[in-house]
């Protein structure tokens, strides 16, 4: 195989699309200047249950400029019942699998109900508000509390991608042999994505062909999509999405406003824009949903954990069985043999949850984690000495080996980093002036995503005579750094410098990626990226060294591949660089403007033998007020072993943006219903809390260097997530260690407190 001098990849370089965003240039989903584009605005249920029984509509039609009004009684009906994600990658992802406007029945608060369009954006609204609706209540149920005693147990949950309920060992023995118990619940407020920029969707409709500009983790998900919900040819439905800000999930499933745009665009005959307000975001694109977990720890007085019992009860939707899988690295994290875990679901009046910010680990692990913890603290020992005696150095789950793993190392250098040995491990004993000073850590773990029967991953490469490159991917960029990485992959690849190679994305034109979700993205389109380069490298090397074509005047020609090197654009014996040629020499040789190669790789399937999770370990320092019970977050220290890391700076990033994420988890951030109104009752940025810059600590993020030879050919395992996973933990567990008492409650609030300081 053709080797490579180039060392791009690992490079801490800038963003390459850093510039635009800075400047202004960048030009989001909403932003898109079409020509005749007219504007739709949602009106939403006010009740969270029940029926509409009149909706009037005249007012709002005499308004200038209002092209139609749509009710279920006059909204073209969809093609297709919504399916929630049978397979998330290559198929149809619908976020829920009802779809608003088909009929008179209200599921939930803020469920589209109508629809209006209009040649500008405020006549748009000003109409909106002209729709008068009534209704015909029912009684609803929005809390785990008004319908915990209607609780079942699901079959499977996640879209029915896992089990209800999983077990292996002799839970029920294991506990009644440990002379040591920690029996605790944990309880979750909602949370919700709150990304940068809403939702919004442009539609255009050329005869029976459907172009979306459209905000989202997944172009190719969204076209797969709306072509199934409006009976098209996936071929007739092309998606542009060319900067986002932000998703968190939100825009990882496809939520009823996409295609409603789409039915509104064809209804009207002009281009339809929506861009979801605020408010909206609160009931139009799922969140984490309202949860109460309750763990039980069985160990031995040296402090084995020899059982995990897990049980989790949380609130879903009225037609869908949907659980963020909390309990999946929980039930892997360390070596107890004997385990129980099961999901409990209660149907409530919101729409489906979805995935939000380290989905399901980011709860689960808080429960573990604080558990262990309490733990340590009931054993006297160290929280890190007890994680240790409990490392697991293969899956429990399967018994099979890791893939890679690094999970000691990061705990000795987050410690090392953190200055944990210097600590006083009893409680309440650090001050400083009136503020009582706590450290905790926790675990961090989140799985590397494995897709059985997933399409494989494209991408093209091609070079020009020039000495140019472009690599294209149908993937997009909201925030991760893909578009820089995968200009390193390439350049790499190539053996070509960065400075010539341009990244491709955004369009469902260009060659098939998987949505960027669950920490997968990177890998995806990197091992796409990879192959292409690699592929189209080889193919140029082996054309220069031909020996039976006629091309003899190259100064390889009849060399070993084996033994040819590139780097800088050149191919040279390893042995003497002086004896090589340029690929723009070659090209142009040969009368050729360019040389193109496709690449494709399969992605690892779940049977490969062996058990692929990425790992770290949180560290953190608060501040709790002694006589206010205000707690501030002093420090935090993140070490982390995520495989082969493409980019630090972008990475670290990503890492750090996590870890505030735990932060924002573990303090400000929760969503409160109003049970009397069936409605979210903080739906705005001024009352659903989130850190700002004054809120930030000083943030440590540590990388741990593992080989990883199984996820993927780059060995690239994903930082999307795993910065958050336990961050929240480490958090609470220092307010415990601060202050002497323990809150197992998220968000952490001042009343909490306000009695312990």
């Amino acid at each position: 195989m053709t080797a490579v001098t180039n060392q791009t990849i690992s490079q801490p370089l800038d963003r390459v699309d850093g510039p635009a965003k800075v400047t202004g240039r960048a030009r989001y989903s909403a932003e898109i200047p079409l020509p005749g584009t007219v504007h739709a605005v949602l009106v939403g249920a006010v009740v969270p249950s029940g029926r509409t029984n009149t909706i009037q509509t005249g007012e709002a039609e005499q308004v200038p400029g209002v092209l139609a009004v749509l009710t279920h009684a006059n909204l073209p009906k969809i093609a297709a019942q919504p399916r929630l994600f049978p397979s998330l990658f290559g198929h149809a992802a619908v976020g829920e699998t009802f779809f608003p406007m088909q009929d008179d029945v209200v599921h939930y608060a803020g469920q589209p109900v109508a629809m209006v369009v209009a040649d500008t954006l405020e006549r748009a609204q000003h109409a909106a508000g002209l729709v008068h609706v009534s209704y015909h209540t029912a009684p609803s149920t929005t809390t785990l509390e008004q319908g915990r005693d209607r609780a079942y147990e699901p079959g499977r949950i996640f879209g029915g991608l896992l089990p209800g309920r999983m077990e292996r060992g002799d839970p029920d023995s294991g506990l009644a042999k440990a002379p040591v118990h920690i029996d605790r619940t944990y309880r979750f407020a909602a949370n919700h994505h709150n990304p940068i920029e809403p939702s919004s969707t442009t539609a255009v409709w050329e005869d029976d062909r459907l172009t979306l500009y459209d905000s989202t983790q997944g172009i190719t998900a969204t076209r797969l999509t709306v072509a199934e919900l409006m009976g098209l040819p996936s071929s007739n439905v092309r998606v542009l999405t060319h900067y986002v800000g932000g998703g968190f999930g939100a825009k990882a499933m496809i939520w009823p406003h996409v295609a409603l745009t789409a039915i509104a665009a064809r209804y009207v005959g002009r281009p339809v824009k929506l861009a979801l307000t605020r408010e909206q975001m609160f009931s139009s694109c799922g969140h984490r949903e309202e949860q109460e977990q309750h763990a039980v720890l069985g160990a031995g007085n040296e402090g084995r954990v020899t059982t995990l019992r897990h049980h989790k009860l949380s609130a879903t939707s009225p037609f869908d069985d949907w659980a963020e899988p909390s309990l999946n690295v929980a039930a892997q994290a360390y070596s107890y043999p004997n385990y129980q875990g099961s999901y409990r679901l209660v149907r409530t009046n919101t729409m489906t949850p979805t995935f939000t910010r380290g989905p399901g680990e980011a709860s689960g692990m808080f429960a573990l984690e604080s558990a262990m913890d309490e733990l340590a603290y009931e054993l006297g020992l160290d929280p890190i000495e007890l994680r240790l005696r409990n490392h697991a150095d293969a899956d429990p789950l399967t018994g099979n080996p890791w893939s890679s793993k690094g999970l000691r190392e990061c705990y000795q250098r987050g410690a090392e980093r953190f200055g944990w040995r210097e600590r006083n491990p009893a409680a309440r004993s650090q001050r400083d002036g009136h503020w009582l000073i706590g450290s905790g850590t926790a675990t961090a773990g989140y799985p590397v995503p494995a897709f059985p029967g997933l399409q494989p991953q494209r991408a093209r490469a091609r070079l020009y005579a020039d000495g140019s490159a472009v690599l294209q991917a149908g993937t997009q960029e909201f925030g991760t750094g893909v578009a820089t990485a995968m200009t390193q992959v390439a350049a790499d690849g190539l053996g070509v410098p960065l400075d010539r190679v341009r990244f491709d994305y955004g369009d469902t034109e260009l060659p098939n990626t998987a949505p960027a979700v669950g920490s997968a993205g990177s890998g995806m389109v990197s091992s796409a990226v990879h192959s292409a380069a690699t592929s189209l490298r080889d193919q140029l090397v082996a054309q220069a060294v031909a020996q039976a074509v006629a091309d003899s005047e190259s100064p390889l020609h009849a060399a070993d591949p084996s033994t040819v090197v590139v780097g800088d654009g050149r191919m040279m014996l390893r042995d003497r660089p002086e004896t090589g040629e340029t690929y723009s020499e070659l090209l142009q040789r040969n009368g050729v403007e360019d040389a193109e190669a496709l690449g494709s790789w399969q992605p690892t399937g779940m049977d490969t033998g062996y058990a692929l999770t990425t790992f770290g370990a949180q560290f953190a320092e608060v501040a709790v007020d002694s006589d206010l019970g205000l707690v501030r977050v002093r420090r935090m220290v993140g070490a982390f072993a995520p495989g082969r890391v493409l980019n630090p700076k972008t990475a670290r990033s990503q890492l750090m943006g996590g870890m505030l994420w735990g932060m924002s988890q573990a303090l400000p951030e929760g969503t409160q219903m109003d049970s009397r109104m069936g409605r979210w009752a903080n739906a705005s940025l001024g009352e659903y809390l989130v850190p700002v810059n004054a809120d930030a600590p000083e943030v440590d993020v540590e990388f741990v260097e593992v080989r990883e030879d199984v996820a993927n050919p780059l060995g690239v395992k994903g930082v999307g997530e795993i910065g958050q996973i336990g961050a929240a933990a480490a958090i609470a567990n220092a307010v415990f260690h601060a202050t002497g008492h323990r809150v197992r409650e998220l968000p952490i609030r001042i009343e909490h407190l306000l009695r312990s300081a």
